[in-house]
């Protein structure tokens, strides 16, 4: 056998060893035995270099060193799910479901991890990207340290498809954390807090090496790409099982919302057999072209839920109450506790929302205070344990003034929030805008955080957003933690953010209401922020789902002296401020004012793609026929249910090739 051969025999007799050990638990030779076999690999590797493979079983070992994670896109964008905690809220989203899909329903019931999320991009049966979830649209390159995974196949068997992405939960076995943690008090270090936190910071370690040595898993649960060949979410399971995946055993399919209630029962109790941390159930419609039809809305699929165990709670005691200014000027109290465990973390601080909240649980300075962490990141209070209140209590006093800049506080009606109405004086507001607008989802500006705003402005350097495009290396390089070279990161970043598509800086102005999906829609109808400067609220109220709340928001920003200066500014600096000619020639009103539903299976074009043109045509998209519906888009396998109400309705049912005809 040649020294070719050799390597290729070596390296998959390894990549079985391994998969018998870390993903199916039943190991074939003794530990000692691999080592000495992966050592006999490394060595010829070494010796020839031309013959090793990219994806060989040594790379597990780690050694590369990432300083800067690169940021990708996600070619498939990664979603947030939906949360329910009650069997009134599934009931509510089969009945929702049962609305806009035909036929018998059946949900794949799989148990949510706590870990941190990933999505693995495998082609011709080879990993060649891990990418964190980041913001769902882009993430961090970690794939040298998720090589050193050794559940993570580097190399696929069976009948795979060419190219595909999947989608799973880095986790930190119980253990693996606890005995981390006792070599760590063993040296004197502070313990971790808990293993879901320690699994995604381990992520993001520079040297892949040391990751190799924590006991990470990759548990996997969700298969995205084009002509997959799969038809349901159970049998993605199976065949990702086949493939080499390390894919949990326990998922259920159930034929009702009552077998999946079932299912949640039983593993309310008996997660705490599991080797890992779980915090709910995810319920998956289990049928693809169903979840096709479904789609998704603006944050999250509409054929998933995510059932969450009841949060736990614990009583502490609150010590003060303080008051934080956010962006908007929205004044935010906090409750600063006794510090407690909670979930695995220690908490000090709970956010107690408003003063409606306040008053309606009387909480008071001194109080004993049940606290719970669900859902939500930030704990919160939910009751006040009355017979431990100190007899010199008293309730408190919502304040008048602005914590930071002494102005009074406004309250407008029917609004939870009292606001700080000093939009150009209050430092809190200023630092909050510009660190908005350099957030991923707006700018993204490369080099420059949160900390690095607050610094700027603090030292007079910038009092705005469009200050940033005047910065010199010179200004920014005495600043405290500033070396050279991140003083030159933070220039470039600044810069190349001056190629940011318009919908994005719409979005980093912070308009109030003004979020991702509404900033699509106002650039899509309006292509110019001079249009949309120059808009009246009747003009803006007839834009697609802008109510008369957004319409005036848009309004005040654009009638402030301050902000028109402004936006002048970010215009001389060369910002994108309108659609570029490129997008626009893609672009036409010729559905302007029709609404369509997509429903079936298409052959040119994906129903993607087919909402995509019918958005950049003018038209709107609807999940679900109405009488304002204009047309229905019908492919294979169009729902008998749709058919018929859209025949009841009298809405035209068109094919593809006659909506693709509409709009040459």
């Amino acid at each position: 056998m040649d020294i070719q051969q050799q390597i290729k025999a070596l390296s998959k007799e390894l990549r079985e060893h391994n998969y018998n050990y870390y993903v199916l638990d039943r190991p074939t030779i003794s530990d000692y035995e691999f080592d000495l076999k992966l050592k006999q690999l490394q060595e010829l590797e070494i010796q020839y270099p031309e013959y090793a493979e990219s994806n060989s079983p040594t790379q597990r070992v780690g050694g590369e060193i990432t300083k800067n994670f690169e940021t990708v896109v996600h070619e498939h964008r990664m979603y947030s799910l939906d949360n329910s905690y009650s069997k009134e809220d599934l009931l509510d989203w089969e009945a929702r479901i049962k609305k806009l899909v035909d036929g018998p329903v059946q949900y794949t019931c799989e148990l949510k991890y706590d870990g941190a999320s990933i999505s693995l991009t495998y082609e011709d049966g080879n990993l060649i990207k891990a990418v964190t979830r980041g913001d769902g649209t882009q993430g961090d390159n970690v794939t040298a340290n998720v090589k050193t995974i050794k559940s993570v196949p580097l190399q696929l068997k069976g009948d795979y498809p060419p190219k595909f992405d999947i989608r799973g939960e880095i986790v930190l076995p119980f253990e693996g954390f606890n005995k981390m943690n006792e070599e760590r008090i063993e040296i004197g270090e502070e313990p971790y807090r808990n293993p879901r936190n320690t699994a995604s910071g381990s992520l993001k370690l520079q040297d892949s090496a040391e990751v190799a040595k924590r006991p990470l898993e990759c548990l996997l649960y969700n298969i995205t790409g084009n002509n997959l060949n799969i038809s349901t979410q159970f049998e993605s399971l199976e065949k990702a099982r086949q493939w080499g995946f390390k894919v949990p055993d326990v998922a259920k399919l159930a034929s009702s919302i009552d077998e999946v209630l079932e299912f949640i029962d039983h593993w309310n109790v008996h997660r705490h057999d599991l080797p890992y941390e779980t915090d709910g159930v995810v319920i998956k419609v289990n049928d693809l072209h169903q979840q096709d039809e479904l789609g998704y809305t603006a944050k999250a699929p509409r054929w998933a839920m995510a059932y969450k165990f009841k949060a736990e709670q614990v009583s502490t005691r609150l010590n003060s109450i303080t008051y934080q200014v956010g962006r908007t000027g929205a004044i935010t109290p906090v409750a600063n506790l006794e510090p407690v465990e909670l979930a695995g973390t220690t908490v000090k601080r709970a956010s107690l929302h408003n003063a409606d909240q306040i008053e309606k649980l009387d909480i008071r300075v001194g109080d004993e205070v049940f606290v719970e962490k669900g859902g939500e990141i930030i704990p919160k209070i939910i009751a006040v344990d009355l017979t431990k209140r100190p007899e010199n209590s008293e309730p408190t006093k919502y304040i008048s003034e602005c914590p930071e800049c002494d102005t009074i506080l406004v309250r407008a009606e029917g609004e939870a929030q009292h606001y700080c109405p000093n939009y150009n004086g209050c430092k809190p507001q200023i630092i909050g805008r510009i660190q908005h607008f350099i957030s991923r989802k707006a700018m993204d500006i490369e080099g420059l955080g949160g900390e690095t705003v607050a610094l700027l402005v603090n030292e007079g350097l910038i009092n705005n957003y469009s200050d940033l495009y005047t910065l010199t290396k010179e200004q920014v390089i005495p600043l405290e933690r500033m070396a050279e070279k991140s003083a030159d990161n933070l220039i470039k970043g600044i810069e190349a953010s001056k190629q940011v598509p318009f919908e994005r800086v719409l979005f980093a102005l912070g308009i109030r209401y003004v979020g991702e999906t509404v900033a699509k829609k106002l650039t899509r109808h309006y292509k110019s922020i001079s249009a949309i400067a120059n808009a009246t609220l009747i003009d803006l109220v007839t834009v697609d789902e802008i109510g008369s709340r957004i319409a005036e928001s848009v309004m005040d920003f654009f009638a402030s002296a301050d902000n028109r200066y402004i936006i002048n500014r970010l215009k001389e600096f060369g910002l994108q401020l309108e659609i570029s000619a490129e997008k626009l020639a893609n672009q036409t009103n010729k559905l302007q004012g029709e609404a369509f539903v997509v429903s079936g299976v298409f052959e040119s074009v994906s129903r993607d793609e087919l909402k995509k043109l019918i958005e950049d045509n003018g038209g709107k998209v609807s999940s679900s026929i109405s009488s304002k519906t204009s047309y229905v888009v019908a492919g294979d396998n169009m729902g008998p249910s749709k058919k018929d109400k859209a025949n009841t309705l009298g809405v035209p049912i068109i094919s593809e090739q006659d909506f693709l005809q509409m709009i040459k």
